[in-house]
Formats: C-alpha cells, structure tokens, sequence
C-alpha cells in the first residue's frame, strides 16, 4: 500500500466516511501515519475523487468540532479510573480496620 499513495487515499477516505473515524483512528487501523492520512485525504483524494473527498471532508470537520468534548470525556474517564484504584486500595484497609474494632 506504500507503494501506491493514490489506491491509500481512496482506501481511507473510504474508510473514514463508513467508520466516520478520526484521522488518528484510520491511521492507527492501516499501520501509516496521521500525517500521511491527512496528505492522502485532503490533498490527493481531492484529485481523485472529489465527491469522496467532499464527505470525507465533512466528517473530518465535524471531528474537528467535536475534538474538545472528546478530550473532555477522555479527561473524565482518566480521574474516575484513579478514583476507582484507589477506593479499591483502600478497602482492604478499611474492612481490617473495622474488624478490629468489632
């Protein structure tokens, strides 16, 4: 596929309009980078198919707009995670505790 950058862009902005992924996600399932997926779909996957261009196009600003909530949410998932841990090392120690006093 690194052979043939044209085939690429038309694969991911195939890609990206069915899963409605990120450039980051396509990047991470086809194994390139995010700069090679952003060259293919916003600059040769306009040469070669403008109207999958034009919804890739769509997604990807779409994404854009929604990138900050993404970010938030990831945010929020990482300090309930912690919280999770750590209530989960302290119980062994409450539940010693409050067998020691019965």
């Amino acid at each position: 596929m690194k052979d043939q950058p044209e085939a690429r862009a038309v694969i991911l902005g195939e890609y990206i309009v069915r899963q409605k992924a990120t450039v980051r996600a396509a990047a991470e399932w086809f194994g390139v980078s995010k700069s090679t997926v952003h060259k293919d779909v916003s600059e040769r996957l306009e040469q070669l198919q403008p109207d999958l261009y034009a919804q890739v196009k769509e997604i990807l600003e779409q994404n854009k707009q929604e990138r900050h909530i993404r970010g938030g949410m990831a945010t929020k998932r990482k300090y309930e995670l912690r919280r999770m841990q750590e209530e989960q090392r302290m119980e062994p120690y409450t539940a010693n505790q409050t067998a020691a006093k019965t």
